[in-house]
C-alpha cells in the first residue's frame, strides 16, 4: 500500500522551540495532517488505585502505551504523558500497527497490573468536524529530546470521547503482550528540597478568550520560573536496591509464559548489577553513569501542554500559596479552571530502550496522586 504523502515527515520536520514560557505562542504550532489519528488512554478508577497506594502502577500504565507505540513504530511520534494516561498522534500508514500495540497494552494492564486501562483512536477529521483542531509543536528541554505540545481543543475532545465509550480500542486476546522494552521505574522518590511538590493542572475557562487565558498562563509561568525548581535534583535521583519498581518491571516482560518469580529474580539480578555500576561509577562499554544522570536531569518531562497546562514543580509552601491565589483570582474572572495537589515527593517513570543513547525520556509526576488528584480537584471546582 502506498504511504499517504506527509505521513512520516510531518512530525520530524515540525520546528523545535526552546524556552517553555513560549508554549502558548500560536506561531509555533502546526495543524496535524487530516489523515492522521489521535489516540488517548487513561486508567479507569485511578483515584481508587491511588488511595490503595498503587500510584506507581498507575504511572506505569500511563506510560506503557507510549513505550509500546515507540517500540512498535520504531520512529518518533508526538505524545504526552498525563500521569494516569497518555495522548498521542499517529500517521495513517502506522494506524494498524498502533492499534495492535495499544490493544496489547490494554490487555497487559488488565492481566499484569490489575488495572483497567481504556484507549481510543479518533480520526483528526472527526475532531475537525466538531469545529476543533489538533495542532502540535515540539519543545526541546535539552539538546537530546523533544516533547510534543498540543493545542486546538482536539485532545480534550478525544479524551471526552474515549470516556464516553466512543472510538474504543478493544483489548487484544488474553495473553497478548506489548513490547515494553526500556520501560522501568527504578529510581527512588525525589523528596522536595523546598517543602512542596506541587502538581498543577490548568485549562481554559468556558468561553474565555485565548488571549486572556494566555496572559494568565504567562503570569503563572513567570512565577514558576522565578520561584520554583524542577523536582529532579541536579545530580539526579537516588538509585537504591532493591528498586521500588522491580515488580512492575518484571511484569513488563514480554515473556508472559515465564513464571513471574523467575522474571522478578531476573530483574533483581539485573538491577543489582546496575546499582553497583551507579554506586561505584563504573564505565561499562559506552555507558557512563555520570553522563546518563546528567542527561536524565536535562531530559526530564515535568511540564507540558496538551490543551491543558501540566506541571510538577518543587517550591516552598509560600510559593504554592501564591500560585493558588493567582489561579483562584483568574478562575473567579472565568479565565481558567485549575486543580492543584500538594505532596512531599515526586516520582519518575523511565523509558530508555537504549541507555547508551542520549534520547532516553523520563516522565515526572507527584508521588502521592500528582496529576490524577489535581484533575480530581479541577473537576470538583464549581
Amino acid at each position: 500500500m502506498d504511504k499517504i504523502p506527509d505521513s512520516n515527515g510531518f512530525y520530524a520536520t515540525t520546528p523545535v522551540f526552546r524556552g517553555f514560557p513560549r508554549v502558548l505562542d500560536s506561531t509555533l504550532y502546526r495543524p496535524l495532517p487530516k489523515e492522521w489519528i489521535v489516540g488517548a488512554t487513561d486508567v479507569v478508577g485511578s483515584t481508587e488505585a491511588i488511595a490503595n497506594n498503587r500510584y506507581k502502577a498507575v504511572n506505569m500504565a500511563g506510560a506503557a502505551a507510549i513505550a509500546a507505540l515507540a517500540n512498535a513504530l520504531g520512529r518518533e511520534f508526538p505524545f504526552v504523558f498525563g500521569g494516569d494516561g497518555a495522548s498521542f498522534a499517529i500517521p495513517p500508514d502506522a494506524a494498524e500497527t498502533a492499534r495492535q500495540a495499544l490493544a496489547a497494552t490494554l490487555r497487559w494492564t488488565q492481566e499484569e497490573l490489575s488495572l483497567n486501562l481504556r484507549g481510543a483512536l479518533i480520526p483528526v477529521e472527526a475532531i475537525r468536524a466538531r469545529g476543533l483542531d489538533v495542532r502540535i509543536a515540539r519543545f526541546a528541554p535539552s539538546d537530546n529530546v523533544t516533547y510534543a505540545m498540543f493545542t486546538g481543543g482536539g485532545l480534550a475532545f478525544a479524551e471526552a470521547e474515549m470516556k464516553a465509550g466512543r472510538f474504543a480500542v478493544e483489548p487484544a486476546p488474553p495473553g497478548t503482550r506489548p513490547d515494553l522494552t526500556g520501560l522501568s521505574c527504578r529510581f527512588e522518590q525525589m523528596r522536595s528540597r523546598q517543602g512542596v511538590i506541587l502538581a498543577i493542572l490548568v485549562v481554559p475557562g468556558e468561553g474565555a478568550s485565548d488571549a486572556a487565558f494566555g496572559r494568565a498562563v504567562a503570569r503563572l509561568l513567570v512565577l514558576a520560573e522565578q520561584k520554583s525548581h524542577a523536582p529532579v535534583p541536579e545530580d539526579g535521583p537516588a538509585f537504591g536496591w532493591p528498586p521500588p519498581g522491580a515488580e512492575l518491571e518484571a511484569r513488563a516482560s514480554r515473556y508472559a509464559n515465564v513464571p513471574f518469580s523467575i522474571r522478578h529474580a531476573g530483574v533483581l539480578l539485573k538491577t543489582w548489577l546496575i546499582f553497583l555500576i551507579f554506586r561505584l561509577r563504573l564505565r561499562v562499554g559506552r555507558f557512563v553513569p555520570q553522563l546518563y544522570l546528567k542527561q536524565l536531569v536535562a531530559n526530564s518531562d515535568f511540564r507540558k501542554y496538551d490543551d491543558a497546562l501540566r506541571m510538577v514543580i518543587d517550591c516552598t509552601p509560600e510559593v504554592a500559596d501564591e500560585i493558588e491565589q493567582q489561579l483562584a483570582a483568574a478562575s473567579r474572572k472565568g479565565t481558567l479552571r485549575y486543580g492543584l495537589h500538594r505532596q512531599d515527593a515526586a516520582m519518575m517513570t523511565c523509558f530508555a530502550p537504549f541507555p547508551t543513547q542520549a534520547d532516553h525520556v523520563h516522565f515526572i509526576d507527584g508521588a502521592a496522586g500528582g496529576y490524577a488528584l489535581a484533575a480530581r480537584a479541577l473537576k470538583g471546582m464549581t
